[in-house]
């Protein structure tokens, strides 16, 4: 039987952001764009929301709801998500329940239907569409987060323009556009299809959240429609100031759970250093892992595993909870089909680790350094080797939390991983142990 090296606990020290008052300054931003102003009392207002697991979500959607309703309007909301869901009008509303967004808790209707409005061809001949019902509404605002994109690199990525190209246009949008995408690039699309829909005159704006290294809401911008696009690129730089990252290259990098809510890719390629197909480039900054081991599907994934063929190695519990068809509809969608390749998958976490120990070019395995990270988004706190210490200790930004501890199992051969607590709204090691050989988390 192996040895495994032992694990410190390590915090990355990041600048804190964390806005103090979450709906007191969506009132405030809205007020001071004074989107209100647009329309008549009694109009109705359609907010697309969509499918990321965004810090906060709820309690924004609630305020602009609040807002609008304060201006005497209408509001409803609708699933701006594309092909997510398994391109179902169930599916979709499903994922804004499990966010806590339904018709109870933000007193407004929820619209999930798929049916679009052709908006007529771009100057390069894509098609755009949007929900009929946000169409046939009085106008449309956005809710999105800004952030880098997973899979591409450009000076607009996720955000409220490609929530305007893809999330609105729906499954028929979506298939349409990334086909778009794979000849013309993924920016060149959205920017494209984002103008056509711009044309329409039925956006109002949008209310873009950016979220620190913490993934806490850090900004709230209301942006009016008119300069949205360079505002996109404005915000979209700041945040990426702000991107965490694993500090040091590592042999294993040990990852519990991947999800669409995390990523688009299940997990930020731009972390784990993986593109999404042939003739890949390393991504500037990103640091190398020879191996990914992914242990679980988030809770929040509804089973969607699209993403998973970044793994080198999963388990089979992971295998065992995948819905493929929804996994399927995502990556055909988006043209990245290396998403749903199945990696190499055994029993338990234990056979995962020596399996691949001696495949990443080392005779001793007491050589080998290991990372261990809940996810992509949270890397404030991670697992690192002891067999690093000397390259933690030269980088002043890393703080050990305390000794060097074993790697445990459970009786079934699978990480039983330290309970954490929430210090400084920052994740650390606490004293007790939690086993998770069937979530993952």
């Amino acid at each position: 039987m192996l040895k495994f090296p032992r694990i410190f606990f390590v915090r990355q020290n990041f600048p804190h952001r964390r806005l103090q008052d979450v709906a007191g300054e969506v009132a405030r931003q809205l007020a001071a764009a004074s989107f209100g102003s647009r329309l008549s009392p009694g109009a109705r207002v359609a907010l697309g929301v969509g499918s990321r697991g965004i810090t906060n979500i709820a309690t924004i959607v609630r305020s602009v709801v609040d807002y609008w309703k304060a201006q005497g309007m209408r509001p409803f909301i609708f699933p701006a998500m594309g092909s997510h869901g398994a391109a179902t009008a169930e599916g979709q509303a499903l994922i804004l329940a499990r966010y806590g967004i339904n018709e109870q808790t933000m007193d407004c209707p929820v619209i999930s239907q798929l049916e679009v409005v052709s908006l007529g061809k771009t100057e390069d001949g894509i098609e755009a569409f949007m929900d009929r019902v946000a169409y046939e509404s009085s106008g449309v605002m956005l809710i999105n987060r800004v952030k880098w994109h997973t899979n591409f690199s450009g000076a607009i990525e996720s955000g409220l323009f490609k929530m305007m190209a893809i999330g609105i246009g729906k499954f028929a949008g979506a298939e349409r556009y990334h086909t778009y995408a794979y000849r013309l690039g993924m920016v060149n699309m959205i920017r494209s299809v984002g103008r056509q829909v711009l044309k329409t005159g039925k956006i109002l704006g949008g209310l873009a959240i950016l979220e620190d290294a913490y993934h806490d809401t850090a900004k709230l911008d209301a942006v009016p429609v008119e300069g949205m696009e360079q505002r996109e690129e404005e915000n979209l730089a700041l945040v990426k100031s702000w991107m965490a990252k694993i500090p040091l290259d590592l042999d294993i990098l040990i990852i519990d759970e991947i999800g669409k809510e995390i990523a688009g890719s299940g997990m930020d390629l731009k972390v784990i250093n993986r593109w999404s197909g042939p003739g890949e480039e390393p991504i500037p900054g990103a640091h190398n892992f020879e191996r990914i081991f992914v242990r679980n599907l988030s809770p929040l994934s509804h089973h969607n595993a699209a993403g998973v063929g970044r793994a080198d190695v999963v388990t089979d519990r992971l295998v065992n909870q995948v819905d493929w068809n929804a996994t399927y509809i995502n990556v055909l969608t988006s043209s990245m089909t290396l998403g749903a390749r199945m990696p190499i998958h055994f029993p338990t976490d234990r056979e995962c680790l020596e399996r691949m120990m001696p495949t990443v070019g080392k005779f001793d395995m007491g050589d080998v350094t290991i990372g261990w990270i809940r996810n992509t988004l949270e890397l404030a706190v991670l697992g690192l080797s002891e067999n690093l210490k000397s390259e933690i200790g030269n980088d002043p930004t890393l703080e050990i939390l305390g000794p060097a501890c074993d790697l445990k199992f459970d009786r079934d051969g699978n990480l039983v991983r330290p309970q954490f607590g929430d210090i400084g709204n920052k994740n650390v090691p606490g004293s007790e142990e939690e086993s998770l050989p069937n979530t993952g988390r």
